[in-house]
């Protein structure tokens, strides 16, 4: 099911056909690096990650990660939306592609409409963003987007502190 169009993008539910580009994009290494690993080494892992993440949220919470897309092409890019943390009050925007695509402008494209998507069609109060303390660029996104850093966290079950940027819309 599609979720927004951009110029040139298509954000839509994921389905278990994704699973070869969720298992390429959750073993990136910059994934690995900002992210953290999943444990996903298989077909079958990405299919119940897929299953177990993105489709029960949806089903849930009516939102989740949305597969990222070319308009032109069908290409998948990678993943942008919405989640609920346990450990945060509130929702959370994330966003993630691989690296092939980065600097063309992609991430900021769909992470502004799943913005106006979270304020317009979900009526969301305040958004959340968490990032790694050593991820800059995502950082820089979050900004421009127009959240603002908040302050330092630990992530949940972790001993990993990680960077916390809000906004209230």
């Amino acid at each position: 099911m599609i979720v927004l169009e951009t110029e040139r993008l298509i954000l839509r539910y994921q389905k278990i056909e994704d699973a070869a580009f969720i298992l390429e994009l959750l073993n990136d290494p910059s994934w690995i690096q900002y992210i953290g690993d999943r444990g996903v080494r298989t077909i079958d892992d990405a299919r119940d990650y897929i299953l177990k993440g993105a489709l029960d949220m949806y089903a849930r919470l009516g939102f989740g990660f949305y597969l990222t897309e070319l308009k032109e092409g069908g290409i998948p890019i990678g993943i942008c939306g919405l989640i609920k943390r346990d450990f945060l009050e509130d929702v959370d925007i994330g966003f993630a592609l691989l690296p092939r695509f980065w600097g063309k402008g992609y991430a900021f494209e769909a992470a502004s409409a799943v913005m106006s998507y979270a304020q317009c069609v979900l009526v969301l109060k305040r958004i959340v963003a968490i990032t790694s303390e050593d991820n800059h660029a995502s950082a820089k996104l979050l900004e421009k987007l127009g959240l603002h850093f908040e302050g330092m966290i630990r992530y949940a079950g972790t001993d990993e502190e990680v960077r916390l940027f809000a906004i209230n819309v």
